[in-house]
């Protein structure tokens, strides 16, 4: 089981999908701030001030920093059970229209395999709408061209899908291919799905209140700079290594709360949403693949 994990020193010294690319200006600027106030203390000059070190308690600013960090990783994994859901809702319903619905006209089971692949259509919508992308190709091989088309002029792409979704089972019950307890449970599945879009535009546009991240990087900009006067005495031109190190610590964790915050977006550490949703069209193709209902397993007895 070890041997599948990546040495740890690789991952240790890893810099892609690190916060150091982004930290690095602030670190140096500390560092550097650091290096000129040994120069000053070089020249004798009134510069080491250990008084200082009551101006941020570092309790306080661990403390900012931990909740800071901790409610950007509850949005991460709030993001990461609303997808889970998802993809299990799909396969769900996936499943039960693909069974449940019975095909009457040789047209219906074409109808239905383009139905079904709405499902994961659903999940791609969604995925551009969560990252404020315009409707893409991507779409167009999961639809007709007319609803292509359609889905270009709306606001909220997936719950337009949805709306097909559930027009094409209210047809269904309409036409008696399903009993009213099969739409019942469908219909579940389907709100179940839109729960999921409305928490995650609530991630979305439910940001870290403003006033609390000026705060904190006033105060981890306090701290940084004020770092150096205290000591400079004991650590003379050890000081802009040592402030540039303690620097990297605290920015690297305010960085990582900011990176995880937004769970739906490209970069390294944001959830694999292309992943994830090419992995229910490949559930949806393999469901396609098979016999497409249970009556038509009966007639074929």
């Amino acid at each position: 089981m070890s041997g599948d994990r990546p040495p740890w020193f690789k991952i240790a010294l890893q810099v892609q999908g690190s916060v150091i690319p982004s930290i690095l200006p602030r670190v140096l600027l500390c560092g550097g701030f650091g290096v000129f106030i040994s120069l000053l203390h070089f020249f004798n000059l009134p510069v080491s001030m250990p008084i200082l070190s009551s101006i941020v308690p570092s309790i306080v600013l661990g403390l900012l920093l931990v909740f800071r960090t901790n409610t950007a990783y509850e949005r991460f994994w709030d993001g990461r059970k609303f997808w889970g859901t998802l993809v299990n809702n799909v396969r769900n319903l996936a499943r039960q229209i693909w069974v449940a619905i019975e095909e009457k006209d040789p047209q219906d089971i074409v109808i239905k395999k383009s139905v079904l692949r709405l499902l994961p259509a659903f999940a791609v919508a969604l995925k551009l709408h969560l990252r404020q992308e315009a409707v893409n190709p991507e779409l167009e091989a999961l639809m007709s061209p007319a609803q292509y088309q359609k889905l270009k002029s709306m606001n909220n792409p997936p719950l337009e899908i949805a709306f097909w979704i559930e027009d094409y089972m209210h047809e269904q019950y309409e036409r008696n291919c399903l009993d009213v307890y099969q739409l019942t449970a469908m219909n579940e599945l389907l709100n179940s799905m839109i729960d999921v879009l409305g928490g995650c535009e609530r991630i979305l546009k439910t940001p870290i209140p403003l006033a609390y991240a000026i705060h904190l990087k006033q105060l981890l900009l306090l701290y940084c700079l004020a770092l150096p006067f205290q000591m400079v005495k004991d650590l003379g031109w050890g000081t802009g290594l040592v402030v540039a190190l303690i620097s990297f610590t605290l920015f690297g964790i305010e960085e990582i709360g900011i990176e995880i915050e937004n769970p739906f977006g490209h970069d390294d550490n944001d959830l694999p949403l292309d992943n994830i949703c090419a992995a229910m069209q490949r559930n949806i193709d393999d469901l396609i693949s098979l016999s497409p209902s249970v009556h038509e397993q009966v007639k074929d007895k």
